[in-house]
C-alpha cells in the first residue's frame, strides 16, 4: 500500500504520563492503519522533548499531532477519533522513590484513618446515638439499658460491614467487578481537572499547536 494512499486512525488519550523525556505519537494516542510501514512511521513520530528546568506537564493538541504526521506521510489521510488535545506530564521516577516517599504515604494512610475514625465519633455524639438506643432498649425491654449492649453491638457490625460493601473491598481484595464510589469519583475529578488544565493552557496560549 502506498503512503500516500495510506488511512491512519488516531485515537488519543485525554491524560498520558511518561517516564522519558521524549514524547512520540504511540505515547499519546493509539494508532491503526492497514499499511504496517505507514504504522510504524506514524509511532516514530516525536512531538516534544521535556527540557530540564521547563514546566512538567505539556498539552498537544491533536492538530499538531496530524501535522507533523503529515510531514512524515504526505497526503495521508488522518482520522482523529479520541480527544482534541492531549496533557502528557512527565514523571521523574527516581524523585518518587526512597524514604521520603513512604513517609508522605504513612502520613496520609494515619489521617484518612483517624481522620474517618474522628468524623464517625462526632457525627454519633452530634445525633446523640447512645440516648437513641437506651430509648429503644427501654420502649422495648421497659426497663433502662443499664450500658452497652446487643443494639451497640449489631450497629457497630453492622456500620463495619456496609463501609466494607459500599467501598467494595475486603483488604487488598475487590468484593465485586464493579467499580468502588471512590474511584467512580476519582474518574471524574480526574477528568475535571484534565478538561480544566488544557483550556487554562489553551487560553494562555501554552498548547502546542499549529502556528
Amino acid at each position: 500500500m502506498s503512503t500516500n494512499k495510506a488511512t491512519i486512525y488516531i485515537k488519543a488519550e485525554q491524560n498520558v504520563e511518561l517516564q522519558t523525556e521524549d514524547v512520540f505519537v504511540k505515547d499519546i494516542a493509539k494508532i491503526a492503519c492497514g499499511d504496517p510501514q505507514t504504522l510504524a512511521k506514524v509511532k516514530a513520530v516525536k512531538l516534544h522533548r521535556f527540557q530540564k528546568g521547563q514546566p512538567k506537564r505539556q498539552v498537544i493538541s491533536l492538530l499538531k499531532v496530524i501535522e507533523e504526521i503529515g510531514k512524515v506521510c504526505p497526503n495521508a489521510d488522518v482520522q482523529s477519533l479520541g480527544e482534541p488535545a492531549v496533557m502528557v506530564e512527565y514523571i521523574d521516577v527516581d524523585r518518587h522513590k526512597g524514604p521520603l516517599q513512604t513517609a508522605k504515604l504513612v502520613f496520609v494512610a494515619l489521617v484518612s484513618f483517624f481522620g474517618t475514625a474522628f468524623t464517625i465519633m462526632a457525627f454519633h455524639n452530634d445525633i446523640g446515638i447512645h440516648e437513641v438506643f437506651s430509648k429503644i432498649y427501654e420502649m422495648v425491654t421497659g426497663s433502662a439499658g443499664d450500658g452497652y449492649g446487643i443494639l451497640e453491638l449489631s450497629y457497630s457490625v453492622g456500620l463495619a460491614v456496609g463501609i466494607i460493601v459500599f467501598f467494595n473491598h475486603i483488604g487488598g481484595r475487590r468484593i465485586t467487578k464493579d467499580p468502588t464510589p471512590i474511584e467512580v469519583e476519582m474518574r471524574i475529578y480526574e477528568e475535571d481537572v484534565n478538561k480544566a488544565l488544557i483550556e487554562t493552557a489553551d487560553r494562555e496560549g501554552k498548547t502546542i499547536d499549529v502556528s
